[in-house]
């Protein structure tokens, strides 16, 4: 994992900089600019408050009535003007993030989705850990945290040229006899503050430095303690059918482990930089009044002036110390972009082993399938599974494809449609639109049954009436009574209903191609025979190639 360098902030910004040049740029860098003159403003203010100070406590030091009365007015305007500006720059903030995390959300998806590298990255790839919690939280974490820190950077910096002028003219000389020679340092707080940032910043990098790949961990840990949740809860009925809670919960037990272990690691380290970060903050505290303290005794400043150097110096320190402040938030920053950026370089990953295995050419065609000389390989490249392999399919047509397990049967329609990549060969096939595949195990999406018969290529308009009837028909009739319920119905219904459903679509969508791998495996033989009957009467111009 690399550390804070200039290969990190080249990968960061390689993942902010599209959404900036992007068609929304506009909306943007409105958005940007408002925040900006309003954290602006903000430093303006305390400006202003700085002034302040020294006209307040200069009149409670003189028993001035009027003048006490007169600054309070003063903090009145102030703090209304301060809040106003306080309120829309966090409100501006944020429309800015959930705008550009909707832009880069969309932008992953795509890159995801594209070209089935979510499978690919699945089946060829083991380096990407839980892609979703990466597109779902690391995204939002990152865009929230670029703002934060860059806009924290910005003040920083604006902070310390409108208080380094004034910490120098307010703290004057210092002047020092050293073996015998007078020495003056003029505005010697700016050189005290400057001393003491670069002092803190050092140590504060030393101690926090292993705070980066601790936090790429726990994200990888929580991701995956929340996949195995996900895991029971999708297969729960198998795990109560095989007893298997006591074997469920140690193994969670176990990736919990990971997170209890990596996380009192982060725990200890955070208590090492709290004990120097807090203590260097509290000293920051009492450091520039200890020093300007013998000026005040002295008669030479009064008790307003003292507080406006108090106040200045912290101003400057806290600037120039941004990095020991921020180092928690700029080391959970820099995992978040290394897990994104990882992800990226595995989807480029996918898409050369896609471009570099690509042999098997496809082409459309509109009226058959066709197989020419398809060999298909294993990842290695190296074993066949099948070798120069030809047939046609045209409309009409059926193909039934047997033999044992293990011989590439279902690697075959893998690669028909365009799933597997390994081999040579040519291919051609009708469109997608036309065609429907049909798993062992059907996908059914959370929604409606409503849903999951029209997915993915059925008409949205169908009348409810027409999937009742279609339920009934295929021995569901009690469904017919939830169409509309919302449910994870991968869940509630057995395995044979689900495959009655993916046949449901079948009616439903009328597809002129249709490839089936194993897809009646749950049904006994009689409802596999009549689900075929029905299909050749229905669809009897439909080709059908079935495994």
């Amino acid at each position: 994992m690399k550390q804070f360098n200039k290969e990190v902030f080249k990968d960061a910004w390689h993942l902010i900089k599209p959404y900036w040049v992007s068609s929304e740029k506009k909306t943007a860098y409105i958005l940007l600019a408002a925040i900006i003159f309003l954290n602006l403003a903000i430093v303006f203010i305390n400006v202003l408050f700085n002034l302040w100070y020294k006209e307040f406590y200069n009149a409670l030091q003189e028993l001035n009535e009027k003048a006490f009365w007169v600054a309070l007015g003063q903090f009145s305007a102030l703090a209304f003007f301060y809040i106003i500006s306080a309120v829309y720059s966090l409100y501006l903030n944020q429309m800015l993030q959930i705008k550009w995390r909707k832009w880069l959300t969309d932008e992953f998806l795509n890159k995801w989705m594209d070209k089935k590298i979510y499978y690919h990255l699945q089946v060829f790839n083991h380096q990407t850990d839980n892609p979703d919690q990466r597109i779902s939280e690391d995204l939002n974490m990152f865009i929230s945290q670029s703002l934060s820190l860059s806009l924290g950077l910005l003040s920083s910096v604006v902070t310390l040229f409108s208080f380094i002028s004034i910490l120098w003219i307010v703290s004057g000389p210092l002047h020092l006899s050293v073996f015998g020679f007078l020495i003056t340092i003029p505005g010697y707080m700016v050189w005290a503050a400057l001393i003491y940032a670069i002092f803190g910043t050092w140590i504060t990098a030393v101690i926090g430095r292993p705070l980066i790949p601790l936090n790429f961990n726990q994200q990888r840990f929580e991701a995956d303690f929340r996949f195995n949740l996900v895991r029971i809860r999708e297969n729960s009925e198998s795990v109560a059918l095989y007893s298997g809670e006591e074997k469920e919960h140690g193994h969670l037990m176990r990736k919990f482990a990971d997170i209890f272990e990596n996380y009192w690691k982060i725990m200890v380290r955070q208590k090492k930089l709290t004990w120097f970060t807090s203590g260097y903050n509290q000293i920051a505290i009492i450091f520039p009044i200890l020093v300007a303290a013998p000026r005040f005794f002295a008669k030479k400043i009064q008790l307003g002036g003292l507080m406006q150097i108090a106040q200045a110096f912290g101003q400057v320190q806290t600037s120039l110390s941004y990095i020991v402040n921020s180092y928690t938030a700029l080391a959970n920053w820099h995992a978040v972009a290394d897990r994104l950026r990882t992800f990226e370089h595995n989807i480029q990953s996918i898409k050369a082993l896609q471009s570099t295995n690509n042999n098997i050419k496809y082409k459309p065609s509109d009226y058959l399938l066709s197989v020419k000389n398809l060999s298909i390989m294993l990842p290695d490249n190296k074993t066949y599974l099948i070798k120069n392999l030809s047939f046609e399919l045209k409309p009409t047509q059926s193909l039934l494809i047997v033999g044992p397990s293990g011989i590439g049967k279902s690697t075959l329609v893998r690669t028909i449609a365009g799933l597997w990549p390994f081999g040579d060969g040519e291919i051609e096939l009708p469109q997608k639109e036309k065609t429907l595949f049909l798993p062992q195990k059907p996908y059914l999406p959370i929604g409606t049954l409503r849903d999951i018969l029209i997915y993915p290529n059925g008409d949205p308009s169908v009348d409810n009436e027409v999937l009742k009837e279609l339920l009934i028909s295929l021995n569901l009739k009690y469904l017919s009574k939830h169409l509309l319920d919302v449910n994870m119905w991968s869940q509630v219904l057995s395995l044979g209903e689900q495959q009655y459903i993916a046949f449901g679509r079948i009616f439903l969508q009328k597809p002129d191609w249709i490839f089936m791998d194993e897809a009646t495996s749950a049904l006994d033989e009689k409802s596999e025979r009549l689900l075929y009957m029905r299909l050749f009467k229905e669809l009897p111009q439909s080709a059908c190639l079935s495994v």
